[in-house]
């Protein structure tokens, strides 16, 4: 392997030097820098002329300046006549972003809440489920009965010249901007009138994906090598090749050989979402599944077509599943929010599976609901574990017993957070470095995604 050449970037050193290492060779010199205005500076102290080189930068971090980097160090080899140029990205940045409202923490902008401890945040909303049409069979004679009932509630306040209507804050979808003064009044501003004038307007969040794969083509990558992409279809932005890699066999072996009496234990999905990953573990170890699904609708009561002439059950269709949790919502509310547990987990061993976790918000709200269901420990098995903001903070105080995750990000501050004892790493760096000596071998890498190494 005389003519490969591995740069890593500034992102996760330590996970370079254990790829080289597998490897058998030693990362070739670079210099990584700043200039005093930010910008970023970057010197290649070996060359490179028709060599096949691999640059290692994880997107983690200060994301932007570690992505800027890779594109720098990419380009600079492409320019020194480098033959092939392959990023490895074993977490792929900009690769998840919600398509819904969130808050600045980004934990999704739902309501505001009371929440246990006293403290406001974010809670889910929620009501009872309807499964019959306003009608005779119904408390709510007609439609419009049945709106006047879930409308939102306004404030009365008496003076002495008559009666003031407040408007009662709105959990839609409108983007509001913060500052608490009514539209109307003296002090509003333009952002409130907009506010106001533009009830129908449907925030919608900007995607990245096509504007990175762009990115790293012009700058002149040949060959992406990334693990579990949170969207498998993200690979349809790139016009060169694109590996992505899985950590399901990693943590397939961590479950057999970490997790005491494993064969009892069920496999959880924390939404709808990664249901296929959780299933393909659960199938692969002959283990019980489990799914927590979340339902956002609106309050407005739906039923079915009235030409059916079918009876109507009284029951709510939310006895048939195995259980509900279900939190109050303040009145002024348009949309309810269900999270339902579909599954036995009484009694086992839960392992929460999930690719990436950033505010921590799903997987503890599923860990308590598996808890409250019965659960006796929960194990949170996770690939990319950014855990930004209060995310380590959340998890401490979490029903989650322990946290395996995978080092594709630096965990040295989740590990130094949450005690030596409540973590445990699984090492990525020996498929990365089977992978890129299969590539520059020119061998097939499909083993790679059923057995690991």
């Amino acid at each position: 392997m005389g003519d490969i050449v591995i740069f890593g970037g500034g992102s996760h050193p330590e996970l370079v030097k254990m790829i080289c290492e597998n490897l058998g060779i030693h990362p070739s010199s670079v210099q990584l820098g700043k200039f005093s205005n930010g910008e970023t500076s970057i010197s290649v102290n070996e060359s490179v002329r028709e060599k096949d080189v691999y640059v290692i930068q994880s997107g983690c971090g200060h994301v932007n300046d570690c992505f800027m980097e890779l594109l720098i160090l990419i380009s600079a080899c492409k320019t020194a006549s480098a033959s092939r140029v392959t990023a490895v990205m074993p977490y792929f940045c900009y690769s998840r972003q919600p398509d819904i409202p969130y808050t600045a923490k980004g934990a999704p902008l739902i309501s505001k809440s009371q929440s246990l401890d006293g403290k406001v945040g974010e809670a889910p909303l929620s009501s009872t489920l309807m499964t019959h049409r306003p009608g005779e069979d119904s408390p709510f004679k007609s439609l419009e009965s049945a709106i006047r009932a879930t409308a939102p509630k306004m404030n009365l306040h008496s003076s002495g010249s008559g009666t003031n209507l407040k408007k009662s804050a709105s959990s839609s979808r409108i983007p509001m901007i913060p500052g608490g003064k009514e539209v109307g009044s003296a002090n509003a501003d333009a952002g409130e009138l907009f506010n106001a004038q533009n009830a129908g307007y449907k925030l919608w969040v900007a995607q990245a994906g096509t504007l990175i794969a762009n990115l790293l083509t012009t700058a002149g990558a040949d060959h992406v090598i990334t693990m579990d992409l949170h969207d498998p279809q993200f690979q349809g932005f790139f016009d060169i090749p694109v590996d992505n890699l899985y950590c399901q066999p990693i943590a397939q072996n961590y479950i057999q050989h970490r997790i005491p009496n494993y064969k009892e234990a069920v496999i959880v999905s924390p939404d709808a979402g990664g249901a296929k990953r959780a299933t393909a573990i659960a199938d692969a170890l002959k283990l019980s599944f489990a799914l927590i699904h979340k339902e956002r609708r609106s309050q407005l009561l739906k039923g079915p077509p009235t030409t059916t002439g079918l009876p109507m059950s009284s029951k709510p269709l939310l006895t048939t599943l195995n259980a509900a949790e279900m939190q109050p919502s303040p009145s002024n509310s348009k949309y309810v929010q269900t999270t339902m547990l579909v599954g036995d987990v009484r009694n086992k061993v839960c392992i929460i599976v999930d690719d990436l976790v950033d505010t921590s918000y799903t997987i503890t709200r599923a860990a308590k609901l598996l808890k409250d269901q019965g659960a006796t420990k929960v194990y949170a098995l996770l690939t990319h574990g950014i855990f930004s903001g209060d995310a380590l903070s959340r998890i401490s105080q979490s029903c989650i017993d322990k946290l395996i995750v995978s080092n594709s990000v630096p965990q040295q501050d989740t590990i130094e957070y949450l005690g030596k004892g409540n973590v445990d790493i699984m090492d990525v760096s020996r498929v990365f470095a089977e992978a890129i000596r299969r590539i520059h071998n020119g061998e097939s890498i499909s083993m790679l995604f059923e057995h690991g190494w």
